[in-house]
């Protein structure tokens, strides 16, 4: 009796279809910033990530000590963008602070780093000269500008140097799909990441009509992100990676990976 129960379950394992494991999650917006050194060491971070199920990430952090130690801890899984801030000070003033330009180009002769950003900027600070010189770096090193701004400032970086790479932070953190659809249909290198947007995007868990329409459109242009930009939030790394799998389940199959991680694959290969 014992023998045949056995055959009856292997038979069963057999003929049951094996669910396919979740697919892996790149992460458009990371930081490890000072205060995070000490909740966390690059073990933990990557561990953190781990549980999440992201298996790559962009990371900018202040100062770029902290984006460096988690490259030099791996490379392959870290992708390093450079942010104009020294300390949270430049915050304010990094757009017309001429020493923001000697800075960025003794951290960019290290040959690591793929974009500058994430940095904040509104259209009304936009023209300056040591912004006009950012943007001519970025174009003449082919990096990406990561940008946490609102849509006039997207529309002036574009008018600034219209061969601009841009990776729109937040997707406008408050702009509706309309104006995002809008300029991504005007601007082909025009990218943006959802981080802190998955309550618009998916209020309750369910996919707003006019967000869904607006990623099957542009489904080559968006990525995830959990902007670790307190040290706190990397408490919900792993509660947002299963809030976006949970609307990425709602989009075509396609869709849903080119979100999740081929994005980032095909712009960081």
């Amino acid at each position: 009796m014992r023998r045949i129960v056995l055959l009856a379950l292997a038979f069963l394992m057999l003929s049951t279809p094996v669910r396919s494991a979740e697919p892996p999650l790149f992460d458009g917006h990371i930081h490890y910033s000072r205060p995070d050194w000490t909740a966390y060491t690059p073990d933990q971070v990557f561990a953190i990530l781990d549980q999440a199920g992201i298996r790559r990430a962009l990371v900018s952090s202040t100062p770029d000590d902290g984006t460096l130690k988690l490259y030099e801890r791996d490379p392959k899984r870290v992708i390093p963008i450079l942010r104009p801030y020294r300390t949270r000070d430049d915050m304010s003033t990094w757009w017309k602070d001429p020493a923001i330009i000697a800075y960025l180009e003794q951290r960019l002769a290290k040959g690591v780093h793929r974009g500058i950003g994430e940095f904040h900027i509104h259209g009304k600070d936009i023209r300056t000269p040591e912004l006009a010189r950012i943007t001519e770096m970025a174009v003449q090193r082919n990096l990406y500008l990561h940008a946490h701004s609102d849509d006039a400032a997207v529309i002036e970086l574009f008018a600034i140097e219209p061969r601009s790479k841009i990776i729109w932070a937040h997707a406008g953190m408050s702009s509706g799909p309309q104006a995002v659809g809008a300029l991504m249909d005007k601007h082909a290198s025009l990218w943006a990441d959802l981080s802190f947007r998955y309550g618009d995007v998916a209020p309750g868990g369910t996919l707003d009509p006019a967000w869904r329409a607006l990623l099957v459109r542009h489904a080559d242009r968006f990525m995830l992100g959990s902007d670790t930009y307190i040290t706190s939030r990397w408490e919900q790394v792993v509660g947002m990676a299963g809030e976006a799998r949970k609307f990425l389940k709602q989009l075509p199959p396609d869709v849903a990976e080119k979100i999740a991680y081929k994005n980032i694959e095909r712009l960081f290969p």
